[in-house]
């Protein structure tokens, strides 16, 4: 009774000394600061929190080192005397309440390794916590002491092992066998986590396989005589039911016969969280609500069904963006958007976009391009998953390789195989006037672009982890000069985490192309391939890796070869570096070779924000021709690749 007495006084003495100072900094803060006069008058400080600081002491925590490295972690972080240590000070009162507590923490510490018939001790300088007169002992220590020592020792004894699990389905002769196994085994050390673990493993693998209301519970036994820890999980799957027909709510301008048909495929199918998460991100995919929230009902409904809502919120119905690049030789690009995102109450998203680029390059206008654009996306059309976009624009392009004024229109019907794959096809048409090398043609082309896409990454601007790989296949015919060609072209890029936290990231990607069923002239300039600049083989001029004209400006080619490698290395915060090697080869040949490789290599820097890392990069080319620059410089938004 008297230890426990004294627990309780040092435990209210803790409390009061870490409330202390708090209260101190409150009555500081709000009085005004002393002018100078007050300052000549003497000291203006709280006295009580004076004495208060002069009381604290400063302690230096010992901490065991049991062999056992897990054992270690937790007591490590189990103390809350070397946890407080720096960031509560304590009086000697404090510090004795902090020591009588720390018992306990080593005692939870030891038991969570499985040691339950460990012990611990704490002293304070050589003395435990219940030595009558410490704390006066403590007090009377003089100005500038040496910090006061607090060792903790343990005595773990021997490792507690498990006994044979048992698993007890309540109500008795219910089916548990959709529970899985414990991936527990008799005769591993009784361990706290893997118990837990376990736990909740049995009661997710019941819920994946329908049973929405499935619950768990545990009855821990040690047994001392044995050094064996019984565990006992009882399990009651409760019912296997169907969904009932979901609803939606939330819904302003949407259409809710569309919603309606989002989730109806659920309903009849059995409980699985998978299936709501799915439709959940269906719902999402509108583009039209910034949260979806999906609730299934606590209980089944009359029919023996299980309720589910989705509850949405709108995303405004405007919007508008703005984005901005730079590229050596090439010059400052500037983008806008504006958008409505639910046109006529379907989520269909109109969107009108604009484009400028190489502006001053030249130090006036003639070598400034730029884009006027229009698009219209329908979700859902005729299907499941499926997306119509419509598309036209007007473009003014000046590249030094060929000029282009052109007026394009467009239709991609896309469907998703999976959440993953997805493929895409449509007609285009095109009208345009090119010139290179002071020739001048005219072009009416009709072609469809058909294109298959994986995606697997954990971001779309600044990935760690998985593949981004995509096949076009685009059938074009000229209508003026009665000619047909197909440009062929597969990409992929993959991202390894090499050190598991997203400091360190391996970034590769690669690039293949080849048109074929025309000659080298027989297909327009602009639709050949081109290599060079950002996104490319940095370090070279925008488009200027390959073959040239009799002017010396770059023609195209054929085939296209391109590979990168990079290194992200995340320094201090959102601030981090990179450093790559680009490579690329473009021949008139239709098959591709590397007989004219070009080679770059560089640094940049990163910024990481809410939309995406801000790129800065440095590159020179490795194998540089006449003409070539000696460097260049990319800013923007978003990873290289």
């Amino acid at each position: 009774m008297r230890l426990k007495s004294r627990l309780a006084l040092f435990a209210l003495s803790a409390a009061v000394a870490g409330a202390l100072p708090l209260t101190a900094m409150l009555r500081a803060a709000a009085q005004p600061a002393p002018d100078s006069r007050a300052e000549e008058a003497g000291p203006a400080a709280d006295p009580a929190a004076a004495a208060e600081a002069e009381n604290n002491l400063t302690y230096a925590v010992t901490l065991p080192e049991t062999g056992d490295e897990a054992l270690d972690t937790a007591i490590r972080n189990a103390s809350s005397l070397e946890r407080l240590r720096e960031t509560a000070p304590v009086d000697a009162y404090g510090l004795i309440g902090r020591a009588l507590a720390e018992s306990d923490n080593m005692r939870d510490a030891l038991r969570s390794e499985g040691y339950y018939g460990g012990s611990a001790r704490v002293t304070i300088d050589g003395q435990t916590p219940d030595t009558p007169g410490l704390a006066e002992r403590l007090l009377a220590r003089p100005e500038g002491a040496e910090p006061v020592p607090v060792a903790v020792t343990v005595e773990q004894g021997p490792q507690y092992r498990l006994a044979p699990v048992r698993l007890q389905a309540e109500p008795a002769g219910a089916s548990i066998a959709d529970a899985g196994e414990t991936g527990l085994t008799e005769g591993d050390p009784a361990r706290a986590q893997p118990v837990l673990d376990a736990e909740g493993r049995l009661r997710d693998t019941l819920r994946d396989a329908g049973y929405p209301f499935a619950a768990v519970r545990r009855r821990v036994t040690v047994n001392h005589d044995t050094r064996r820890m019984e565990v006992t999980f009882t399990i009651a799957p409760g019912p296997r039911p169907q969904f009932a027909r979901p609803g939606v709510s939330g819904e302003e301008r949407t259409d809710s016969a569309l919603l309606g048909r989002i989730v109806a495929p659920m309903q009849g199918q059995g409980f699985s969280q998978k299936t709501i998460d799915e439709t959940r991100k269906d719902l999402l995919s509108l583009g039209v609500f910034s949260t979806v929230r999906a609730r299934a009902g606590e209980r089944l409904d009359e029919a023996g069904n299980l309720p589910v809502t989705f509850t949405v919120a709108e995303r405004p119905l405007h919007a508008i963006g703005f984005g901005a690049a730079y590229e050596t030789r090439y010059g400052p690009t500037f983008t806008t958007y504006w958008e409505h995102r639910n046109l006529f109450g379907g989520a269909e998203r109109l969107r009108l976009e604009a484009e400028v680029n190489r502006l001053g390059t030249t130090g006036d206008t003639s070598d400034t391009g730029g884009k006027i654009g229009a698009s219209l996306r329908t979700p859902w059309f005729a299907g499941r998953n499926q997306t119509l976009t419509f598309d036209i624009a007007a473009l003014r392009e000046r590249p030094d390789a060929y000029d282009r004024d052109a007026f394009t229109l467009g239709a991609l019907l896309e469907r998703e195989f999976s959440p993953r794959l997805t493929y895409g096809f449509g007609p285009q048409i095109e009208f345009s006037r090119v010139t290179q090398d002071n020739v001048t043609t005219n072009y009416q082309l009709i072609g469809v672009l058909g294109q298959l896409r994986w995606n697997d990454t954990d971001s779309p601007l600044n990935p760690s982890r998985g593949i981004r790989a995509a096949l076009l296949v685009n059938p074009i015919y000229s209508l003026g000069e009665s000619n047909a060609f197909t440009r062929l072209r597969g990409q992929a890029s993959t991202y390894l985490d090499v050190s598991g936290d997203k400091g360190s990231i391996i970034a590769l990607r690669g690039v293949v192309g080849s048109i074929v069923g025309a000659s080298f002239g027989g297909v327009p300039p602009d639709k050949r391939f081109y290599a060079g600049g950002g996104g490319s083989v940095r370090g070279y001029s925008y488009q200027s890796v390959g073959p040239r004209t009799a002017s010396g400006e770059p023609a195209g080619g054929l085939s296209l070869v391109e590979g990168s490698i990079e290194l992200r290395q995340r320094i201090n915060g959102p601030l981090g570096m990179a450093a790559f090697v680009d490579a690329g080869s473009v021949t008139r040949d239709p098959t591709p070779d590397f007989g004219n490789l070009k080679v770059g290599a560089g640094l940049g820097v990163r910024y990481l924000t809410a939309i995406g890392p801000l790129r800065a990069d440095v590159a020179i080319p490795l194998n540089k021709e006449s003409g070539d620059s000696a460097f260049g410089l990319y800013v923007g938004i978003g990873q290289a690749f």
